[in-house]
């Protein structure tokens, strides 16, 4: 048995997206075996039950709080700039973290510190004598090259790349500091290691592993659809850019095709902090767009198709497993369904173009044959390859060389 320090930039409870599912179900499986303290940045959404409930996991629960502002921003921009650092990873030098993590490492002993993504690297590098492994969801390098890809204003597109290519140097670097590297896709891991060669970074073979991301398919049953279905369903927090801009790019290009030949649809966008530009489309041409969920069972209910619009993103989309979970039939890019095993046709339909996009959800949605095909194979997918009862056990095998190690 290992004390493991587990570090998370968010709450990982509740089980709202996919960074939470991920960081979740890891903590519920390496305590089974190991004593886990966990360490996290709080918000002020976060709530004493969270925190409870985690409490029903870890040994121990310690939090800092999550200091966000625009001075901080801007410090943050500044120093990117100054010294080529990512300023993602500028923003998040929060010092109440810094001294939770001295404190804690001078009182207390652990064997390994396990870092979750790339915004909580700085913090699993504190310490002397420990093991390391570093958790990485994405490789962000990409995802910020995609955004500035569909970015239409020229100065942000500038800066976004130029962040992009702080984030493939810092991403490269930082991965040598650890023992082990574990990526949620093969697409990710080559894509980190194809960043190491180019700095020339010295790092082993065996350094990587590949654990995709997981849910229980116990804890989350088939949706009983109402006897009409009409909404075409677009699920996500939407403070994270490329789940917006997807679900913008959705309602401009690809909606008014659809809606033309379908007047009894409604294309609903679901999750929390739209940003100004999808919330202006609210009310028009039978948009919908709802923010927070609050009766997510009713939504889904309705759920004619769902669909997974990203034209950026890195990693796994956490939403598609739910969306097989539920039993639902689903359209999506071929980004969106990017770093997860599908069969196009049999358990999801993808689409491309606005047109392509377009006609896959007109056929999830008019094909009762092919409705049905696609809930019955996506339910079984789930259960056979994304159940983190069995698919974590490879972390026994990330552990078992860090400690021989």
């Amino acid at each position: 048995m290992a004390r493991i320090l587990y570090l998370t930039q968010v709450l990982p409870y509740p089980l709202n997206t996919g960074a939470r599912i991920r960081q979740y179900y890891v903590l519920r499986y390496l305590s089974q075996k190991h004593e886990v303290t966990l360490v996290s940045f709080v918000r002020d959404e976060d709530k004493p039950e969270h925190i409870t409930q985690l409490k029903t996991v870890c040994a121990d629960v310690q939090t800092a709080p999550m200091l966000r502002s625009r001075v901080r921003d801007i410090r943050a921009v500044v120093k990117g700039f100054a010294t080529r650092q990512p300023i993602v990873i500028a923003r998040d030098e929060i010092t109440p973290m810094h001294q939770l993590l001295t404190k804690l490492l001078s009182c207390e002993q652990f064997d390994v510190v396990h870092a979750d993504q790339i915004s909580m690297s700085q913090y699993g590098l504190a310490g002397h004598g420990l093991r390391r492994v570093l958790d990485l969801h994405n490789a962000m390098y990409v995802v910020t090259e995609r955004l500035a890809e569909n970015e239409p204003n020229t100065l942000k597109r500038l800066v976004t790349r130029r962040e992009a290519r702080a984030l493939a140097r810092y991403e490269a670097t930082v991965c040598a500091r650890y023992d082990r590297v574990t990526c949620v896709t093969d697409d990710d891991r080559y894509l980190i290691e194809r960043q190491i060669q180019r700095f020339h970074v010295p790092v082993q073979s065996d350094h990587f592993m590949t654990i995709p991301i997981c849910v229980d398919p116990d804890e989350k049953l088939p949706i009983r659809s109402v006897e009409r279905p009409f909404r075409i369903t677009s699920l996500g927090v939407m403070l994270w850019p490329p789940n917006a801009e997807g679900a913008a790019w959705f309602a401009r290009e690809v909606w008014p095709a659809i809606r033309a030949r379908h007047p009894e649809l409604v294309f609903t966008v679901a999750g929390k902090n739209p940003p100004d530009y999808l919330t202006q489309l609210n009310g028009r041409d039978n948009v919908e767009v709802l923010g927070y969920a609050a009766d997510l069972d009713r939504l889904l209910a309705e759920t004619a198709v769902f669909v997974v619009p990203l034209r950026a993103g890195g990693g796994m989309r956490v939403k598609i497993l739910d969306a097989w979970c539920w039993a639902l039939p689903m359209v999506s890019t071929t980004i969106g369904a990017e770093g997860i095993h599908i069969r196009d046709g049999e358990n999801i339909l993808i689409g491309d173009t606005p047109q392509a996009f377009g006609a896959a959800v007109q056929r999830a949605y008019t094909d009762a044959t092919l409705n049905q095909r696609l809930r019955q194979n996506g339910r079984q997918w789930v259960e056979q390859y994304y159940d983190w009862h069995t698919v974590y056990q490879a972390w026994d095998n990330v552990y078992a060389g860090l400690l021989s190690a």
